[in-house]
């Protein structure tokens, strides 16, 4: 595939990656907001979707070392395998918050500066990450390597930092749960 088709076939997806990363946010503004009545608290899912994040982390770290390895087949897998992970992720954290009221921290003095620093930059980013993530697949999928391993290399650590401090956040505030 020679550079220009590279360029068109990234173009193709621009459109969608706009999109997704405007209306996955906003989508989840409006559902965080909404009740559904007379439904029994999912008060279950935190612990699982704190794990899954966690899944995620570890993820995305082997498929790290799988593409450092050179293993393309490996690291497309684990890679597929992650996000899936990061949309029942969001399906399960929205769901819990139709559901449910959102619980509060309850640390005083350091720690409560502490945990909500770390809540914050988890929410910033893990908006951030969004287009990101989208576009390094799409490079990725679109055989456009080079531009794939440049924002690979920004989209990763944000990408981890997202996971890890969403189970940093759920430890923090699980004492509180009710």
């Amino acid at each position: 595939m020679n550079k220009n088709q590279k360029i068109l076939d990234d173009k193709k997806y621009n459109k969608f990656i706009v999109i997704l990363s405007i209306a996955i946010p906003i989508a989840v503004a409006i559902l965080f907001g909404i009740r559904i009545p007379n439904v029994e608290p999912l008060s279950f899912l935190p612990p699982i979707y704190a794990t899954i994040n966690g899944l995620t982390a570890v993820i995305l770290i082997i498929a790290f070392f799988a593409i450092k390895n050179k293993n393309i087949v490996l690291h497309e897998n684990l890679m597929t395998t992650a996000i899936w992970c990061s949309v029942v992720f969001l399906v399960m954290y929205v769901a819990y918050h139709m559901t449910s009221d959102s619980t509060k921290f309850g640390g005083e003095g350091t720690i409560k500066y502490v945990y909500y620093f770390i809540l914050f930059t988890h929410i910033v980013l893990s908006i951030a990450v969004i287009p990101f993530v989208l576009i390094t697949y799409v490079r990725a999928i679109t055989n456009n390597i080079e531009k794939h391993k440049k924002i690979a290399k920004i989209t990763f650590p944000l990408w981890l930092y997202v996971a890890v401090t969403g189970v940093i956040v759920y430890i923090m505030i699980s004492p509180y749960y009710a």
